[in-house]
């Protein structure tokens, strides 16, 4: 531990003494071993700058670059300070007085003309200030100006993806982050771009200041000769402005590559040969080149060489697309097979949850050439299930079946079929919303998820069926919803044990000693078992915690699974009535005849233990009745629920599920008492 909060504090500590290096650097001479060392470093940071640019995949994955740019500048300038004294001071020694990287640098760019010297660093001067600098200081500018601009936009973008499901809070977090930080990022480049520009024309001053003090000192203070001070000081300047300014086009070119990279998932290299590598690219670059090559005058011994080259890569990557564009089934029609017969467990085993099978005719649904629309609604669907379930749903496979229809699609949970239908992959269902004043020319169809009359019609007509009061949705559209609804009607077989696990291991975190009474308490599979039942009847287990403390107050009475969910529904009432009805709305429910109630209790206590204790023909009875009274409230869409004792809740829901799904059965202690209820009907009188 004390390891490493030292070995933060030493990273933290080496900023602060870099920049008190660097001003010791222009203000204390140093010895010519040190201005080596210093100028050998200076290489290696530009070096390590360049090529860290070359290999990033986007420009943010440097996003230090600006900061790195002002600090490499600033001891290049500190290096400058420091040799301009060393080569004023020192320099009617001899060419080796501000060490021997000046020199050698001198050495090299003069040739022993200092001309010459001069004009290919003035060379140098132009193409890293006029060329490198000019230009990627005006992409810098040009890119902050679009990104600021486009920053609104970006941000509506993102709160569009998450009020559709499609990103999660934490991801639109991380991307309004990268918005941010992508603004920043050009904003700072286009103000480091000015270091490099400033620098280039320091390094231009700096050379003159060399130069001429170097002479007027050479030949007044010191007593040289012009030729001699020349030979000394020139050198000198020559190699200081060349050691300074090498590392500085190294920058310059960072920083250009920087702000004309293109995100991509590839690095610079990479980016590059893949665009080059096109056999059509280098076709008529062979052609040109030779026609070229046999006019009069040209040096064919290079031009036709070049043209050669260029037809034998044309050749190679014709050739490598040729061989990757072949069939991947050409091995599989030559397996071997004795491999053919072998059957792995992966054959006869699917582990897969919820799968979508579809007929060869929808597969456009999930190309991904066409944006795959299929896949995602389907991620939004499981996104937005996840969050009102209280658990993550397993995701959702889709595959070709090519025993279905061509348009026909095939909904499976636990492997068991739940849905199938046909859709028109190019077409628009059309459902009759009940406002519709004009009708429209399809083919009739029932909608698959709500059975409500629709019409397929051509996309063209979208227009005229909205504006006829049609509700109009293509066909990925349909297929989600489908999916959307069996999910929530199985909701209970996408829960199982591991996923009961993963629920206490977050909430252990939270709360330990909860987790730990109910862990012992309770078995998993207990626990498990109830959670299933609680989804069976459409109740959310988000509030997990809730959950766990009713089962922790009732595990002392009963392990039964079934008997442990009818104790603590009453805990869960606020979150069971919530879903009916408004907060300051009245909760309309149906009632059961005092007698009628007393008769299904005598039932279910007669034979408890009984999966449908009711009698057959009261059993009907009750079915006709409870339907006459919710027909006006189903017709008219109004929510409602069943109320009776708690006894009888469980065997009065497992009646009415198989023929009025949608209702919900509550006991009388399942309500708050601070809820509003209003009797809309009292079912029993006359029934039994």
């Amino acid at each position: 531990m004390n390891r490493t909060i030292w070995a933060g504090a030493g990273r933290a500590a080496m900023l602060p003494l870099g920049i008190l290096l660097l001003v010791v650097l222009m203000v204390v001479p140093i010895a010519p071993f040190l201005l080596d060392v210093f100028f050998i470093l200076n290489i290696m940071i530009a070096l390590a700058v360049l090529m860290v640019s070359l290999n990033t995949q986007k420009p943010l994955d440097f996003s230090s670059f600006p900061t790195v740019l002002l600090f490499a500048t600033l001891l290049r300038l500190a290096l400058n300070v420091a040799s301009t004294r060393v080569v004023l001071v020192n320099g009617h020694t001899g060419p080796d007085a501000a060490g021997q990287v000046i020199e050698a640098f001198g050495h090299f760019l003069i040739g022993g003309d200092y001309v010459v010297g001069l004009f290919v660093f003035m060379i140098l001067i132009i193409i890293n200030l006029v060329v490198i600098t000019k230009g990627a200081g005006r992409v810098s500018e040009v890119s902050a100006r679009f990104t600021l601009d486009a920053l609104p936009g970006k941000q509506m973008a993102i709160d569009a993806d998450l009020n559709a499901g499609l990103l999660t809070p934490d991801e639109a977090k991380s991307r309004r982050q990268e918005v941010a930080t992508e603004a920043d990022f050009y904003g700072s480049m286009d103000g480091a771009s000015k270091f490099v520009k400033g620098d280039a024309i320091a390094g231009l001053l700096i050379l003159a200041v060399n130069i001429i003090g170097g002479l007027i000192l050479g030949t007044v203070q010191h007593g040289l000769t012009m030729a001699e001070a020349g030979s000394n000081y020139i050198l000198l300047a020559i190699g200081d402005g060349l050691v300074a300014q090498v590392p500085a086009l190294m920058l310059s070119i960072a920083a250009a590559v920087i702000v004309t990279r293109v995100s991509s998932p590839l690095d610079l290299t990479g980016q590059m040969s893949s665009q080059f590598g096109s056999a059509a690219a280098w076709t008529p670059v062979a052609a040109i080149l030779a026609l070229l090559g046999v006019l009069p005058g040209m040096p064919q011994m290079i031009i036709l060489p070049a043209a050669g080259l260029a037809a034998y890569a044309a050749w190679r990557l014709k050739k490598a697309q040729s061989a990757s564009a072949a069939p991947e089934t050409a091995d599989a029609a030559v397996a071997d097979p004795a491999r053919e017969s072998q059957i792995n467990w992966e054959d006869v085993t699917d582990n897969v949850q919820i799968s979508v099978e579809i007929g060869y005719g929808l597969i456009g649904l999930v190309d991904e050439k066409l944006s795959a629309p299929l896949m995602g609604r389907l991620t939004g669907i499981r996104r937005q299930l996840s969050r009102e379930f209280g658990f993550v749903v397993p995701p959702i496979r889709v595959r070709d079946n090519m025993s279905l229809a061509p348009h026909a699609y095939r909904v499976l949970v636990s492997g068991v079929v739940h849905g199938e239908d046909e859709v028109s992959p190019n077409d628009m269902l059309a459902l009759d919303s009940g406002l519709v004043h004009a009708s429209v020319s399809g083919r009739a169809v029932k909608d698959p998820t709500f059975g409500l009359e629709a019409l397929w019609i051509p996309a063209e007509q979208k227009d005229q069926a909205v504006a006829s009061g049609y509700t109009v949705v293509d066909a990925s559209t349909v297929v989600a919803t489908h999916v959307n609804q069996i999910l929530q009607s199985q909701s209970c077989q996408l829960l199982g044990q591991d996923e009961v696990q993963k629920l206490l291991d977050t909430l252990q975190a939270a709360a330990p000693q909860l987790v730990g009474n109910i862990t012992k308490a309770l078995s998993l599979q207990t626990i498990t078992q109830v959670l299933q039942t609680l989804l069976d009847e459409s109740v959310p287990v988000r509030d997990f915690r809730r959950i766990v403390e009713a089962l922790a107050g009732a595990a002392h009475r009963t392990q039964d699974p079934a008997e442990l969910t009818e104790l603590i529904r009453p805990a869960l009432g606020g979150l069971i009535v919530q879903r009916l009805c408004g907060l300051k709305d009245q909760l309309k429910i149906i009632t059961l005849d005092g007698d009628l109630e007393q008769l299904l209790v005598s039932s279910v206590r007669a034979d408890p233990s009984g999966a449908y204790p009711l009698d057959p023909a009261l059993s009907q009875r009750i079915l006709t009745a409870l339907g006459e009274a919710a027909k006006p409230l189903l017709a008219d869409g109004t929510t409602f629920a069943v109320v009776t004792t708690p006894l009888v809740r469980r065997p009065l829901f497992q009646l009415l599920r198989q023929h009025l799904p949608d209702v919900t059965v509550l006991s009388f202690y399942e309500i708050p008492d601070s809820r509003q209820v209003q009797v809309v009907a009292v079912v029993g009188r006359g029934t039994e």
